[in-house]
């Protein structure tokens, strides 16, 4: 997406000179034109996501199982830490626990796992919102918004049994880790990720 940006802006300046001359040839009002002008640069963008096979929605298609799945899970993780699953599975969640958190049952009266887990969720975002392309008003009300949602898991963790907080924090541990993997150069070009113009050989 980001290398062919360069391209979209190349052709769509061609396409407003083309809009240009054909508006004054049949007379288009401003209004007229720029729908035209819309119109045709969509068209052009969707011709380029699928030759180069790479369109948007693809980038969201993970969320589309994971936050389901992460839903189930903290679900079904609640309902055995309260007995929902049977008084025995209880029994071993309220014993099963390592470290400071020995009992799963119970909420992490340290904040250890809570403030862990809102901690890493800031940093999986501040990675994203490293400057890569230009960044929109909406893009820019995502992160914000991101930011504003890891600050609050904090609380939130703090009074869920550890059992769906330590989950929360591995599984935004595994998210960190797919996040800095991604930008080894190493690991980009075993997997042959096309370079960018924001590529950087420090990356951390």
């Amino acid at each position: 997406l980001e290398n062919l940006q360069p391209e979209i802006k190349k052709l769509a300046e061609r396409l407003r000179y083309e809009v240009s001359v054909r508006g004054k040839q049949v007379g288009w009002s401003e209004k007229v034109a720029r729908f035209h002008f819309k119109k045709n640069l969509r068209r052009i963008i969707t011709e380029l996501y699928v030759r180069d096979n790479c369109h948007p929605f693809k980038a969201t298609l993970v969320a589309w199982v994971q936050l389901p799945m992460w839903v189930c899970v903290s679900l079904a993780l609640r309902n055995c830490s309260v007995g929902a699953a049977g008084p025995e599975v209880q029994e071993q969640f309220s014993a099963g626990g390592a470290l400071w958190f020995t009992d799963l049952t119970a909420p992490d009266s340290t904040w250890i796992l809570p403030v862990s887990l809102g901690l890493v969720n800031l940093l999986i975002v501040e990675i994203f919102a490293s400057p890569k392309m230009k960044v929109s008003r909406l893009q820019k009300f995502v992160t914000n918004f991101f930011r504003v949602v890891s600050v609050v898991m904090i609380p939130v963790a703090a009074t869920v049994p550890s059992s769906m907080a330590l989950y929360w924090l591995s599984s935004s541990c595994v998210g960190l880790s797919h996040n800095l993997l991604l930008r080894s150069p190493t690991f980009r070009r075993l997997c042959r990720i096309p370079r960018t113009s924001s590529d950087s050989a420090t990356p951390y």
